[in-house]
């Protein structure tokens, strides 16, 4: 199997995206191909999700179906109504007597400020668009940037989108990371090109373009979007490794780690950011120091694919749009 960078690179995980740049929004759904051990971490302070609660260590349900991340707000939470639907049909879910219900956590970003248009009428259109990501969800290759969940993403200083990265421990353990960037605050130092997690980067995967050669005060100032104004990066860092929930939980805040070194300042009160996490439970681990590496890496890909969300990004097709990485620094 080649390496593509991206979520996919973790055998049985597949990844749809339903995109609408005249709502500039959109929503990602990430489908295992069985149940998968999961948890997950909420450090923002003004979160919105949908069956997080289950996610706890604490908690009886082990594993889920699917994730999604959406735009929309609290609105978004639709779609993960439209995913449990398209995994009924196929007739995945949770046993309880009878009945099957499919297990699907959802996250959501702010994007209804971006210029689109939110004119939608009595009901959102994001239970239809959960469906449609359900639909398109494929293994392999797949699109960043301006797309899925990060259609109508922004920062305080460029577009925002959709970003993956992966890597690989030593003992041959896959992790890899999927974030639709929507930050409060921002990915790159001052008002320049260089991403703070240039340190992490591998083959020129957002530019290449390394730290300056000095950083000053000015770029380490706080930029955000305003303190009224609410913003969130979602996402999941998956492994092919077996763990337990509870050591998928101890990822979920590694990965948040990654956030911290990616966006300045980040799990601000505005923000909702909420990171997943999953264990496919392909290969097993060896020495403890093996799932060390996995926590480490966890950091390094959530880092990694925060810059490419921003690096992939396009200017939304709407008046006044951010504009993107792309449009002012390429």
């Amino acid at each position: 199997m080649t390496l593509l960078n991206l979520l996919t690179d973790i055998e049985g995980v597949a990844v749809g995206h339903a995109t609408d740049l005249v709502l500039g929004s959109g929503v990602t759904a990430i489908i295992f191909d069985e149940p998968a051990i999961a948890s997950g971490s909420v450090l923002g302070g003004a979160p919105g999700g949908r069956d997080t609660a289950l996610l706890d260590p604490a908690m009886t349900v082990q594993a889920v179906d699917a994730f999604v991340l959406s735009g929309g707000s609290a609105f978004g939470l639709d779609a993960a109504g439209g995913v449990q639907s398209g995994l009924r049909q196929i007739g995945r879910g949770f046993e309880v007597g009878a009945a099957r219900v499919p297990i699907v956590p959802q996250a959501i970003l702010m994007d209804l400020l971006n210029g689109g248009n939110k004119d939608w009428g009595l009901h959102s259109p994001y239970r239809e668009m959960g469906y449609s990501a359900f639909q398109a969800a494929r293994k392999g290759a797949f699109v960043l940037g301006t797309v899925g969940a990060g259609t109508g993403a922004t920062t305080a200083t460029f577009k925002g989108g959709i970003g993956s990265a992966s890597g690989v421990t030593q003992s041959g353990h896959r992790i890899a990371a999927l974030l639709a960037v929507n930050a409060m605050g921002s990915t790159t130092m001052g008002n320049g090109p260089n991403f703070w997690a240039a340190p992490f980067e591998r083959n020129g995967e957002f530019g290449g373009l390394g730290f300056p050669q000095r950083i000053t005060g000015e770029d380490t100032a706080m930029r955000i979007k305003g303190v009224k104004l609410k913003a969130t990066t979602i996402g999941v860092v998956v492994t092919d490794a077996v763990l337990t929930k509870a050591q998928a939980h101890r990822l979920s805040i590694m990965a948040h780690d990654g956030l911290a070194r990616a966006v300045l300042p980040a799990h601000l009160p505005g923000d909702g950011d909420t990171i997943f996490s999953a264990a496919t439970g392909r290969k097993s681990l060896g020495d403890p120091s093996d799932f060390a590496e996995l926590c480490h890496l966890a950091t390094l890909v959530t880092a990694r694919a925060v810059a490419r969300g921003v690096y992939e990004a396009t200017t939304l097709p709407v008046q006044n749009a951010q504009a993107a990485w792309r449009d002012r620094c390429k």
